[in-house]
């Protein structure tokens, strides 16, 4: 669980090495308001892959054998070296179901709350991948995001074009060429 009293305290000394005064009118809220909103940004934090799965897993039986996939799912992140903005990141998701499918809105929720933690875009793909895997019980799973990443393009380096992309691809995806081909080419 994120600790509020902890984060408030955190932006009043943040503040305070920025040479601001915590306590001037518009600064008095900011660190309540700085620890609600880190609260909410972070709250795949308070859980594992395994419980994203039991919260967001609701599947159908089909019958349905052919690929399902949703493209560009928003989400954005904070990269953990820098806890700097991971933002314009875009989730792509390919399974071929295995006597189920799951709700639509469902990939975006699990997509979003693999997000929502300190993290690195390698592992927000695999965390999603992997939730989707227990799910669905398929390794028939592609997962592909792609994102900039302001401790790229705001800072450091300054490259604000640069874009990061990663995938994981399982079972037959990783398997096959003419499948992982073909949704390579969908992606």
């Amino acid at each position: 669980m994120v600790d509020e009293a902890a984060l408030e305290q955190a932006a009043r000394m943040i503040i305070e090495a920025l040479g601001d005064d915590p306590t001037r009118e518009g600064l008095v809220e900011t660190p309540r308001r700085f620890a609600k909103m880190m609260s909410e940004l972070m709250e795949g934090m308070s859980y594992t892959n395994h419980e994203i799965a039991q919260m967001h897993g609701k599947c159908f039986t089909s019958t349905s054998d052919g690929m399902v996939v949703e493209k560009d799912i928003p989400v954005f992140s904070f990269c953990e070296h820098h806890i700097a903005l991971m933002y314009d990141m875009q989730v792509s998701v390919c399974y071929v179901p295995n006597g189920k499918v799951i709700g639509l809105s469902k990939i975006a929720r699990i997509a979003e709350m693999c997000a929502k933690r300190l993290q690195l875009q390698e592992r927000i793909t695999q965390d999603i991948w992997d939730v989707l895997v227990e799910v669905l019980d398929t390794r028939d799973v592609a997962v592909f995001v792609r994102g900039k990443h302001s401790c790229m393009t705001a800072r450091g380096i300054k490259k604000p074009e640069a874009l990061t992309c990663t995938n994981v691809l399982g079972g037959r995806f990783r398997d096959d060429p003419l499948l992982r081909a073909e949704v390579r080419e969908l992606m």
